[in-house]
C-alpha cells in the first residue's frame, strides 16, 4: 500500500508547516503534492490543470511564502485573478497561511477606492493579487512597476479568457520582468491557453491531476434569500420540517457559533459547538457524541470543522455564506456521501446574492433557490410523524396496564374527546404554531430581478464579433450614462453575452440599442424553467 503525501514531505520549512497545522490542513491535495515540490525547485514555469474546489491557492501560495525576500520592499509575485471576489479570497488565504513571517500581500482590483490601494502601494509589497483591469490602471499611472517581479501566477486562466481579458493578460505580462517565473493554472487548457504559453512561457512544466467531481450528485443544493436576523428562526424551520435531521451547520466567526447554539439549545433542540476555543479533549467528546447521535446538530467555523467525517449526514447549513467556492466546496462535501442522499442549504442577505452567484459558477454547481417552509407546513409534517410513531405503537403488543387505563377513562367520557385531550396534553408544546416568529420576505414580487433589485440582459454579441468584457462595457457606455460599475457578471459567448446592471439602467440600455423596425441588440434574459438561469432571448440578432 503506497503511503499518502503529508505536508513535510514536500519540502517546507517548519515556520511554513506550523503555519499549515494551526489552519488545520491535515494533508496536501493531489494538485498541492504535485506541485509545491516543483515551485520550491525554482528552475521552470509551469501549467497546472486543477479544478476549482482542490486546493489550487495553497499549491501556489505556500512555495510564494517561503521564496518571498522579506528585506526587500519590491513587487516579487503578481497573482492575476478574473474576479475582484477572487482577489480577496487569494489574497486572504495567502495571508492566513504566511504564519509569523513578515509578507506584505495587497489586493488590487475594480470597485475599490484607487487611493486605498495606492498607500498600500507606495508602502512596498511582496506579493499583489489583482483583477486585469486594475492592474492595468495601475500600470499607467506607473504605480505599479513589475521589472522586478520573480513570479507571475495565473489563476483561472481559462476564467479569465471567457471574460475577454486575454488582451489584458498579454499588456500585462508585456510589463514583466523577462526572467520571472510564470505560473498558470487553470481547470481547462483550451487553445488560446496554449498559444498564451508557447508565447510568453519559454518551455514549462506540464502538472495535472485527475479530476474529481468536486461536488456530488446526490447532494441537492439550495439556498434561501432572508434577511440576517431572520437566519436564526429559518434553520430552526429547516430542523423542525425534517423527519430526522442530522446535519452540521458552519458560522463564520467562534462568536456566530456559541450564539446559535445557545439560542438552539435555549428552545430545546439537541446541538453542541466546536470551534478554535474548544480544548482537543472537549472536541473529542463532542465529536463522539455527534458521531453516534446522541446530539443531532453540530455547530462549527471552518478550520474547526476540518477532519470530521460522517457518512450519514442529511443536512449541511451555510448559515453564512463561505467566503470563496473552496470553503463552499469542501462544507457541501460532507454530505450526500457512500451513496446516501443529502441537502446542502446556503443562508443569504440580499446583498449577498452577487457573491453566491460567483461561488455557483466558480464551483461549475447549481444552487437552486427555494423558500423557506411555513409554519403551517412545518405543523402539518409534525402531526404526519406523530401519526406515523403511533401507528408503530399500535403494531406491537401493549401493556394491560394502558388497556386497564384506557377503558376507565372512557367510562364516562367520549372516546374522540378523550383522544383529542390526550394529544393536546402531549403535544400541544410541540405543536404550538405561536412558537415560530415572522420571516418577512426579501425582494419584490412578480419582477423578473435578481435580489438586489437588478435584471440580467441577453446581448446579440459575442467573441466571434470580436467583442471581449472592456469593449461591451465601453459599448452600452457610449450610448446609455451608465457607471462601468454598474455593470457586472459579464459572461461573454462565442455569439452571444450576458451582462447584469440595476433595474432602472435596464429599460434605458434595452431601448437605446433598438433600430428601428427590427428587435433591440439588447434585451431581457428570459429565465429558464428549468432553474439554470437565465437564457437567450429567442429571434434577438444584430
Amino acid at each position: 500500500m503506497i503511503r499518502k503525501k503529508i505536508f513535510s514531505d514536500l519540502g517546507l520549512s517548519i515556520k511554513v508547516l506550523e503555519a499549515i497545522n494551526k489552519k488545520g490542513f491535515e494533508e496536501p491535495t493531489a494538485i498541492q503534492a504535485v506541485t509545491i515540490p516543483v515551485m520550491l525547485r525554482d528552475d521552470s514555469n509551469i501549467i497546472a490543470q486543477a479544478q476549482t474546489g482542490t486546493g489550487k491557492t495553497a499549491a501556489f501560495g505556500l512555495p510564494l511564502i517561503e521564496m518571498v525576500n522579506t528585506d526587500s520592499r519590491t513587487v516579487q509575485a503578481l497573482i492575476l485573478v478574473p474576479t475582484r471576489e477572487l482577489a480577496i479570497q487569494v489574497s486572504e488565504e495567502i495571508n492566513s497561511l504566511k504564519g509569523d513571517k513578515d509578507i506584505k500581500i495587497v489586493p488590487i482590483y475594480g470597485g475599490q477606492a484607487i487611493d486605498q490601494q495606492l498607500r498600500r502601494l507606495k508602502k512596498g509589497v511582496h506579493i499583489v493579487v489583482g483583477s486585469p483591469g486594475r492592474v492595468i490602471d495601475h500600470l499607467r499611472r506607473k504605480t505599479l512597476k513589475l521589472g522586478k517581479i520573480e513570479h507571475l501566477i495565473l489563476d483561472e486562466a481559462d476564467e479569465m479568457l471567457n471574460m475577454g481579458f486575454i488582451e489584458d493578460m498579454e499588456t500585462i505580462m508585456k510589463h514583466t520582468n523577462p526572467d520571472k517565473r510564470t505560473l498558470l493554472f487553470s481547470a481547462t487548457i483550451p487553445g488560446r491557453i496554449k498559444a498564451l504559453a508557447h508565447k510568453y512561457m519559454d518551455g514549462y512544466e506540464l502538472l495535472t491531476v485527475k479530476n474529481e467531481q468536486l461536488t456530488t450528485d446526490l447532494t441537492e443544493q439550495i439556498y434561501f434569500e432572508v434577511k440576517a436576523p431572520d437566519r436564526f428562526e429559518a434553520l430552526c424551520r429547516i430542523i423542525d420540517i425534517e423527519d430526522d435531521f442530522y446535519g452540521l451547520v458552519f458560522c463564520r466567526t467562534k462568536s456566530d457559533v456559541d450564539s446559535v447554539v445557545t439560542h438552539l439549545t435555549d428552545r430545546g433542540y439537541d446541538a453542541e459547538a466546536i470551534h478554535g476555543d474548544i480544548s482537543q479533549p472537549q472536541r473529542e467528546r463532542i465529536l463522539e457524541k455527534f458521531k453516534k447521535k446522541r446530539v443531532n446538530i453540530l455547530i462549527a467555523t471552518d478550520v474547526a470543522s476540518r477532519g470530521i467525517d460522517v457518512n450519514d449526514l442529511t443536512h449541511v447549513i451555510n448559515y453564512s455564506l463561505p467566503h470563496d467556492p473552496e470553503s463552499y466546496v469542501h462544507r457541501i462535501g460532507r454530505t450526500g456521501r457512500a451513496g446516501k442522499e443529502g441537502t446542502a442549504i446556503t443562508f443569504i442577505t440580499p446583498s449577498e446574492y452577487k457573491r453566491l452567484m460567483f461561488i455557483q459558477r466558480m464551483a461549475k454547481t447549481d444552487i437552486k433557490k427555494s423558500k423557506v417552509p411555513m409554519v403551517k407546513d412545518i405543523i402539518e409534517a409534525k402531526k404526519k410523524k406523530i401519526c406515523d410513531d403511533l401507528t408503530a405503537v399500535l403494531e406491537k403488543e401493549i401493556d394491560t396496564n394502558y388497556y386497564n387505563w384506557a377503558k376507565k377513562l372512557l367510562e364516562h367520557n367520549d372516546s374522540t374527546k378523550i383522544l383529542a385531550a390526550t394529544l393536546k396534553y402531549c403535544f400541544e408544546e410541540e405543536l404550538n404554531s405561536g412558537a415560530y416568529g415572522e420571516i418577512k420576505e426579501v425582494g419584490g414580487k412578480g419582477k423578473q430581478l435578481d435580489q438586489q433589485g437588478k435584471a440580467r440582459l441577453f446581448v446579440a454579441l459575442g467573441r466571434k464579433d470580436n467583442i471581449n468584457a472592456r469593449k461591451l462595457v465601453e459599448l452600452i457606455m457610449s450610448k446609455v450614462p451608465v457607471k462601468s460599475k454598474h455593470i457586472n457578471d459579464i459572461q461573454v459567448m462565442d455569439k452571444f453575452s450576458f451582462i447584469t446592471v440595476p433595474f432602472n439602467d435596464a429599460e434605458k440600455i434595452v431601448v437605446s440599442f433598438k433600430e428601428k423596425g427590427q428587435r433591440s441588440l439588447i434585451s431581457h434574459a428570459k429565465k429558464r424553467t428549468d432553474n439554470k438561469g437565465p437564457q437567450r432571448t429567442r429571434g434577438a440578432h444584430r
